[in-house]
């Protein structure tokens, strides 16, 4: 071989060696990138969050308690979950609070703070005067039947407005 063939023929087994070294890791990742997309287009990688709010009730005030309750029933059809982070109202000024019941350890119930309330994927948060619930300050002129408006802010799938009917607080369940 000549010196003016050696340079580009080691020129050419050096990008042969290179292109077979490079040719493994490629593979791996088409091959990888491939499963990856079957197991998305089968529907096996997880859907967003898909929320309803099926129900919407406010306890009527009664007596002189400065607040009283909102329940919502929020299914979620997705696959991931989401969780319900504030409720806020153009009908109530302020003071709307996520709460959840609890228990002291000598048996005694109380109402306390929550930061969020979950959502599970494929389930539903189901709040009732005995686990989650809102707590809205009271307002006396509100009747059985009127319809107060809450938006109800989550983590995942935004805000979503709904109109909870006003009951009396024995007729829920």
């Amino acid at each position: 071989m000549s010196g003016s063939t050696a340079g580009p023929a080691r020129l050419v087994q050096r990008l042969k060696q290179s292109a077979v070294a490079a040719a493994a890791p490629v593979a791996a990742c088409l091959v990888a990138l491939g499963g990856l997309t079957a197991w998305t287009s089968l529907g096996h990688a997880g859907t967003p969050p898909d929320l309803s709010v099926t129900w919407a009730y406010v306890f009527q005030p009664t007596g002189g308690t400065p607040e009283t309750v909102a329940l919502f029933r929020i299914t979620n059809k997705g696959s991931s979950a989401d969780e319900l982070t504030e409720v806020t109202s153009p009908d109530v000024p302020a003071g709307i609070a996520l709460s959840q019941h609890r228990m002291t350890p000598d048996g005694a119930a109380y109402r306390a703070a929550a930061d969020r309330l979950q959502v599970p994927a494929r389930g539903t948060l189901a709040m009732t005067p005995m686990s989650s619930d809102v707590s809205v300050p009271a307002d006396r002129d509100w009747r059985v039947g009127d319809r107060i408006s809450f938006d109800l802010h989550f983590e995942h799938s935004g805000t979503v407005r709904v109109r909870a009917e006003v009951i009396r607080p024995g007729s829920f369940g």
